[in-house]
């Protein structure tokens, strides 16, 4: 055979095309006009050994500058965060990783628990009332959420602040064409949502408001004066976008009136892997709770009494009538947010609050070290774990720098934000060792000058 993973002869391949009644292949493309088509063979290398693709495909992966090997002070969205070796254990087990979606009860307990306590966890560190059992990610969940907000509301128009994720705001603006919405962005001050331009904006017709929490500039957003601003307004939603590992620390969104707190769990048992995949979260009110997509799962009993399992709600297009479905989203992301239940189980209340803590002690030591070491913060209000600092130097050209000496550098904030260029994102996790944060500030020191 020619090839070791598609055992097909040509005695094989001949027995097919009589099968269906044609001479060879071209004949199953006849109805696609030839102008469209490709004239010539694809640019492919030729087939290799499994010897020798195995050394190919392991030389292109020693070229990833990997977390094993390099000390990260990258977040924007995706973390370096402990993982507990047990979360592996268990999403590696075959009843987990093999199964796509748990239809059948009596054969999901496993997985229908696992999303269950998945959704519980999310409902205890938020304080909404009720969370699906996960999104692919923390934009998709936020997309889902603004296009609900205008459902809900019969309304048009959305405000976001410009401290909401880049890539977040890239998918809301994908999602709104859809239902035609009007996306306005609020400007920032001082790495803040500026309340007096959000105050100026909001109006009858407003369905929401978009605020992250803490924002993507690592700042506390001041939570409280949006909720004042949104308490004259009867039917205007709060959407929050929040980093669940934050909320083991301050306060919740629900105290501050959100009607709808959506984010990703991949600080939770989810590797960076090279930007995905992630596992969205969606919390929201009991009177909400039939417009949320996806679906939920519930607890129930059997017909002896015994505690089950079940999905609930599965308010989408392909259990009810199309016209009534809440979303398109048709799956979630089982396996992570198995992943994420696993470390939150593992963690657990008080070591999460612990880990929490850790991230805004070794952040804040970092930012001091920097300071003595002649950087300007560039925002100084209260944070979680990520803060700005600004350079002489084009940001990009300083990580290059930094990661010839085994150090994967901050965020270069230029790439969505044009006015801050020179200024980098540095992100501080528990992961992080006070040797390894002395040695980033002195290599930054010597490359800055």
């Amino acid at each position: 055979m020619e090839f070791r993973y598609l055992p097909m002869t040509e005695d094989d391949k001949q027995a097919m095309l009589a099968s269906i009644g044609i001479k060879d292949t071209e004949e199953l493309f006849a109805d696609i006009p030839s102008n469209v088509r490709l004239q010539r063979s694809m640019e492919l290398k030729k087939p290799a050994s499994e010897a020798d693709l195995k050394k190919e495909l392991a030389q292109l992966a020693a070229k990833n500058a990997n977390l094993k090997q390099y000390i990260s002070f990258l977040g924007a969205g995706v973390y370096d965060h402990f993982i507990p070796s047990v979360v592996d254990h268990v999403i590696s087990r075959s009843e987990f990783y093999t199964a796509y979606t748990p239809y059948q009860p009596e054969i999901s307990q496993g997985e229908l628990q696992a999303i269950f306590e998945f959704q519980t966890m999310i409902c205890e560190l938020t304080g909404m009332d009720v969370a699906n059992s996960s999104m692919y990610d923390g934009g998709t969940a936020l997309a889902e959420a603004v296009n609900l907000s205008a459902a809900q509301t019969k309304r048009k128009k959305v405000l976001v602040s410009n401290a909401v994720h880049p890539q977040y705001r890239a998918v809301i603006e994908t999602y709104a064409k859809g239902p035609n919405l009007e996306i306005i962005y609020i400007d920032t001050k001082n790495g803040k949502t500026d309340v007096a331009k959000l105050k100026a904006a909001l109006d009858e017709e407003t369905a929401s408001v978009v605020i992250q929490y803490p924002n993507f500039f690592g700042q506390l957003e001041p939570m409280e004066e949006v909720q004042q601003l949104l308490e004259n307004q009867k039917k205007t939603m709060f959407i929050t976008s929040s980093n669940p590992l934050a909320l083991g620390y301050l306060t919740p969104p629900a105290a501050f009136g959100a009607d709808i707190v959506v984010g990703d769990t991949q600080v939770f048992g989810i590797p960076s892997q090279f930007g995905g995949p992630h596992c969205g979260y969606f919390a929201t009110t009991r009177k909400l709770m039939r417009k949320v997509p996806g679906r939920l799962v519930g607890q129930t009993t059997d017909e002896d009494g015994v505690r089950g399992f079940v999905l609930t709600l599965q308010a989408r297009e392909q259990h009810i009538r199309r016209d009534k479905a809440t979303s398109n989203i048709c799956s979630n992301q089982a396996l992570n947010a198995l992943a994420s239940a696993v470390a939150m189980s593992s963690i657990g209340k008080h070591g999460l609050k612990k880990m929490a803590a850790m991230n805004m002690k070794k952040a804040r030591y970092a930012m001091k070290k920097l300071q003595e070491a002649g950087f300007t913060i560039a925002c100084k209000g209260v944070f979680f774990n990520e803060f700005i600092i600004q350079l002489d130097k084009p940001v990009a050209e300083v990580n290059e720098r930094l990661l010839e000496k085994g150090i994967i550098g901050g965020y270069d904030l230029a790439r969505d934000y044009p006015d801050m260029n020179g200024h980098m994102l540095i992100a501080v996790t528990e992961n992080r060792k006070m040797e390894e944060i002395n040695q980033f500030v002195k290599e930054l020191r010597d490359i800055h000058g």
